[in-house]
């Protein structure tokens, strides 16, 4: 029975090694094909603090990383101190969300290159079938594992 316990807690380390490095790479190819960072730091007319946004979304993700991991809790302001953050939030969002609006003609473009214009919406179908069903997976099975 010990044997069959570590096999499972095996898979479930390896499937999550696999998850983080396959979102963690799609997250880094996000930003590196649609030049993301740069695109915003034009926005924000900010060229020479453009290191300041990379270090922001890297500590960003390794801090909530270890929140989660961790299960910190944490204790809220007040609600004046959680409006500024809430506002310094949707500036950031905003102004990411603008920056890949204006790069979003990627998918068609690599289409047309790749000439994979017949089976882009097979492509698409995929994409949104693997999150639906990456979600339905963890609602519905993986967060009742440990209980």
């Amino acid at each position: 029975m010990d044997s069959i316990a570590w096999a499972a807690k095996g898979f479930v380390a390896l499937l999550g090694f696999a998850g983080g490095l396959s979102v963690g790479s799609g997250l880094i190819a996000l930003l590196i094909v649609l030049d993301l960072i740069p695109r915003l730091a034009q926005l924000a007319n900010a060229f020479r603090k453009s290191i300041w946004f990379e270090t922001a979304l890297i500590s960003g993700a390794v801090f909530w990383s270890l929140a989660d991991f961790m299960e910190w809790r944490f204790w809220l302001p007040g609600p004046p101190i959680l409006l500024g953050i809430g506002l310094f939030n949707g500036i950031f969002i905003g102004m990411l969300a603008a920056a890949l609006t204006e790069v979003m003609n990627l998918l068609p473009l690599l289409a047309k290159r790749l000439r994979l214009g017949q089976y882009m919406v097979s492509l698409v179908m995929a994409m949104m079938l693997g999150k639906v069903t990456g979600s339905l997976f963890d609602w519905l099975v993986f967060q009742w594992m440990d209980k």
